[in-house]
């Protein structure tokens, strides 16, 4: 149905912190020209400054389940104005798999504006469709919860 593609690019450096090891620092490139300085997570060396690929999945999912939600949302009338994740994900330990992004807690706050308002069911309705027909909730393992 679609294609969609990165590059990354690394090249051998010094590690700032520690000269016996290299750089962890690298770009992706994407598609619509945009450049996002990356590296490892701080806790295996990487720079804080740059997104790790943990928070890249964790913001992907998040950003996909915002965008088929809002997508629901209006076709079934609701008027979002406003919406904000803070989204959490947790590397864990896997019995015979190594480490995983196990799962992710997306906690939405969401306000609506408009005369036609959801209640509590119609939000979780609203929810369990988005994460149903999220792309990226659907191609992972992790499981992936509103809280």
């Amino acid at each position: 149905m679609s294609q969609h593609s990165a590059t990354i690019q690394w090249l051998r450096s010094p590690h700032p912190q520690d000269a016996r090891t290299y750089s962890r620092r690298h770009v992706a490139s994407l598609a619509g020209g945009q450049l996002v300085s990356m590296s490892a997570a701080v806790e295996y060396q990487g720079d804080a400054l740059c997104a790790d690929p943990e928070q890249m999945l964790i913001s992907a999912v998040a950003s996909c389940h915002m965008l088929t939600f809002l997508a629901i949302a209006e076709r079934q009338k609701y008027r979002v104005e406003s919406y904000q994740d803070n989204a959490v994900g947790y590397l864990e330990k896997v019995e015979g798999a190594g480490m995983a992004v196990t799962r992710i807690e997306l906690s939405p706050q969401i306000s609506f504006g408009g005369d036609n308002l959801p209640d509590a069911a119609a939000l979780s309705r609203l929810h369990a469709s988005a994460h149903k027909n999220c792309f990226i909730a659907n191609s992972i393992n992790a499981k992936v919860s509103v809280v």
